[in-house]
């Protein structure tokens, strides 16, 4: 992008975002410190069902994604998430009321119907603002929203659980949901043509550059009425969902018992394990951004994805085999904070590589709903594994599902890669050769 261009939508369009998501991930995973803080015992949780209520959540997940895509496609991504954060509102604040384990498993998968539509809408109303030299790193500050979300929740939910109990730790999130639906609603614009705060000279820019690519785009992808049939046409769609549902099973594998991870390898309260998980969430940041860099610069969407997976995978068994160093472990744990996330904005980058705008947004509710029954698969894994073998076995697992995304991740096909300047400049100076032959 030229300097000159203004970049007024990085905080009117990415910024509330942002935000959304930060709250979307708080209300998700605050069940992490919730069960380990007092809620298993005062409702009768064992870790078998604590899995079931933190990974029940995903089942829910699955319902709005394909539509939530569709919407945000041809209708109004901001009314969605508008009432999205309401909804998540209401059912956080209901959860601190709950007195049985059945309540609360009947709320969690509502909580997952109302978040379901969130990251295909978001991610298509970034796609709707940045040009493709500019998607990763867009998509990067969106996925940030993990970390972030994470720092905050940590040690927030740590103190509020020991200040007060875990009843207000949904209490007062639920009320943060209501702030943030009025700071959406006050802010975001759908498109570049609807936004009326847009400088002449960006939104000149984005209009002319977005329906460049978009043009170029149709004219290599068929363009058909029926986007839902087209993605399980595609082999390369197919493949990212099932690399994203076994990457998903070890992310929140990890994310939703980390907590517990830590609070059995330290032996600490939860003020002390809400601050000791900062450190993975900082890492996460840090991994987000430099994996996006690289990925952009170089245009190997495949290659950053599997090597942030694999190092994921390594992180967590070296956290096992280094259990009887305290220290050590921990530092471990944080390394799979690095890497946790840093696979995601080379991955959302690719289903607009090998797909038409109308497809790409079916398939992100595709590959987000189906890969996320991995959220379901994680957690309630680890929670049977630590039943049966304990903690050491139940890590050993998410790796191998891990090692398997990566895995996945190079049969991709070789479009989801961008041409960097200096390969397009000798490709088309062999063809130039090969003509002159």
């Amino acid at each position: 992008m030229s300097h000159k261009v203004p970049g007024t939508r990085w905080y009117r369009i990415i910024v509330p975002i942002l935000i959304a998501c930060i709250i979307s991930f708080m209300d998700r995973v605050n069940i992490s410190f919730a069960l380990p803080g007092g809620m298993d015992q005062d409702l009768g949780i064992t870790s078998q069902m604590a899995g079931v209520v933190s990974g029940i959540f995903f089942i829910g997940y699955l319902f709005l994604q394909i539509p939530g895509g569709r919407i945000a496609v041809h209708g109004s991504g901001k009314k969605f998430i508008a009432g999205s954060l309401t909804a998540w509102a209401i059912i956080s604040i209901a959860t601190g009321f709950v007195v049985h384990e059945y309540q609360l498993l009947i709320l969690r998968f509502l909580l997952g119907i109302a978040e379901g539509g969130m990251l295909p809408v978001v991610l298509t109303m970034v796609s709707n603002w940045f040009p493709e030299k500019e998607l990763g790193r867009a998509n990067a500050v969106v996925m940030m929203f993990a970390p972030l979300g994470g720092i905050f929740t940590a040690p927030v939910s740590g103190a509020i659980i020991s200040a007060l109990d875990w009843r207000w730790l949904f209490f007062i999130e639920g009320i943060l949901s209501a702030l943030v639906m009025m700071l959406w609603w006050a802010l975001i614009s759908d498109r570049p043509e609807e936004a009326r705060w847009l400088p002449q000279s960006e939104r000149e820019y984005l209009l002319t550059q977005l329906k460049t690519e978009r043009e170029a785009r149709e004219a290599k992808v068929e363009v058909s009425n029926a986007p839902l049939r087209d993605v399980f046409k595609n082999r390369g769609l197919v493949t990212l969902i099932f690399l994203n549902f076994f990457y998903q099973t070890g992310d929140y594998g990890y994310t939703l018992w980390l907590p517990a991870i830590l609070k059995n390898l330290t032996g600490g309260n939860m003020a002390d394990v809400g601050g000791l998980a900062i450190l993975p969430f900082v890492g996460m940041l840090a991994g987000i951004y430099v994996i996006s860099l690289l990925s952009d610069r170089s245009g190997k969407r495949r290659l950053w994805v599997c090597i942030s997976l694999l190092c994921f995978a390594a992180s967590l068994v070296a956290s096992v085999i280094l259990r009887h160093h305290v220290v050590a472990a921990y530092i471990a744990l944080v390394i799979c904070g690095v890497f946790l996330k840093a696979a995601t904005s080379p991955f959302w980058s690719i289903p607009g590589r090998i797909a038409s705008a109308e497809t790409a947004g079916a398939a992100r509710g595709v590959i987000n709903g189906l890969g996320n029954l991995g959220g379901f698969c994680g957690p309630y894994l680890v929670g049977v594994m630590i039943n049966f073998y304990g903690h050491n076995v139940a890590i050993y697992a998410l790796s191998i599902s891990l090692l398997i995304a990566a895995i996945l991740s190079m049969t991709l096909p070789k479009q989801c890669d961008i041409q960097t300047d200096e390969e397009a400049e000798s490709s088309s100076g062999k063809e130039m050769a090969a003509s002159n032959r």
